[in-house]
């Protein structure tokens, strides 16, 4: 027999007065154990958000940051891929497809920009190298002079994919070169042993916060 058929009939809705409660209180600590839903983040004015799709592949922020020459903001860095990761090796060799996205914060010349990417091919990369690459160096210089001056908020896009590079500029494909040894060279320029900027390299591999 019951404890409810043992009690008076007055105090059973009591219990179920009680019972509901239990439900009710179930209830809430369900709904504060779900996660939140992900937030898109803001780097230096910039919101970042959590996910892309390339391809018809989603991709997760593996980091963002921000990259400072003297006291000026350039541009603002995020990189996505399948699975975010803090190992920079598994980045560089990586054959999954990954985007390198570049909101910049200033205007900026194609030739500057292609000035300064040079720079770090050549601070992470030997002669041997670089002469390999320089055909495929000659083409990636050659679209972004063909995407034209670059504005505050325009956005440059590079698609890392099987050892292919595919370059976006305002939003418009400018072409794709096919060189792993350059696809590899040109992410080293961020995430290479001599990146352009120590704290954006952290930024990128998610182990150090540039949110404001």
């Amino acid at each position: 027999m019951s404890l409810a058929n043992t009690l008076p009939r007055a105090t059973r809705p009591g219990l179920a007065l009680l019972r509901g409660g239990f439900t009710a209180l179930i209830l809430a600590a369900t709904v504060l154990c779900v996660p939140p839903a992900a937030q898109a983040r803001t780097v230096a004015d910039v919101d970042v958000p959590e996910q892309q799709s390339i391809a018809g592949q989603d991709l997760r922020l593996n980091g963002a940051g921000l990259r400072q020459r003297f006291v000026f903001r350039v541009y603002v860095a995020a990189l996505y891929r399948p699975q975010p990761t803090t190992d920079a090796g598994k980045i560089l060799n990586s054959p999954e497809p990954q985007l390198l996205r570049l909101t910049l914060l200033r205007d900026i010349s194609s030739k500057t920009l292609t000035d300064a990417l040079n720079d770090g091919l050549e601070a992470n990369c030997t002669e041997a190298e670089l002469r390999d690459m320089a055909d495929a160096i000659t083409r990636f210089e050659a679209l972004m002079q063909a995407g034209g001056e670059g504005a505050s908020s325009d956005r440059v896009d590079l698609v890392f994919n099987q050892g292919a590079v595919s370059v976006s500029f305002k939003g418009k494909a400018l072409g794709t070169i096919k060189n792993p040894l350059f696809a590899t060279a040109l992410l080293k320029v961020w995430l290479g042993a001599h990146p352009a900027q120590e704290s954006l390299k952290s930024a990128l591999l998610g182990q150090e916060s540039q949110s404001n």
